[in-house]
């Protein structure tokens, strides 16, 4: 589990774009709350936070073509098996997203995931 850093969204792999669409699915859903020591801080934050985060996944994958289930491009939405947030709870909890949504992807989680997707034996083109 890994929220990859937001600027690496676009040069992600097919295989790391679709499998973050899978992670931020389940952690909007019923995976919201449950500790995992990659993804801890999500939980710090409104889920509004991971919604948007989402969303910026959502529109790299339409960018390349993917179809996506539009129920997620709703905030409330948490997936099939898990009931939605209530509109008034959304309305309450919206926070602005800032550049980057959560304040843990900086310059040293960048190096990570960088690091993290080299030992995967990804190199990623920045050009």
């Amino acid at each position: 589990m890994r929220l990859w850093h937001e600027d690496l969204i676009t040069y992600l792999p097919r295989q790391q774009l679709l499998g973050q669409h899978r992670e931020c699915c389940a952690l909007r859903g019923n995976g919201w709350g449950k500790k995992h020591s990659t993804v801890n801080y999500v939980f710090n934050y409104s889920p509004y936070l991971l919604y948007n985060y989402h969303m910026k996944i959502i529109t790299e994958m339409k960018n390349r073509g993917y179809q996506i289930d539009r129920l997620w491009e709703h905030p409330a939405y948490r997936g099939k098996s898990c009931s939605p947030y209530d509109e008034t709870e959304i309305k309450e909890q919206h926070q602005t997203a800032s550049s980057p949504i959560y304040c843990e992807h900086n310059q040293k989680y960048l190096q990570e995931c960088i690091e993290n997707l080299k030992e995967k034996g990804i190199k990623l083109d920045f050009s």
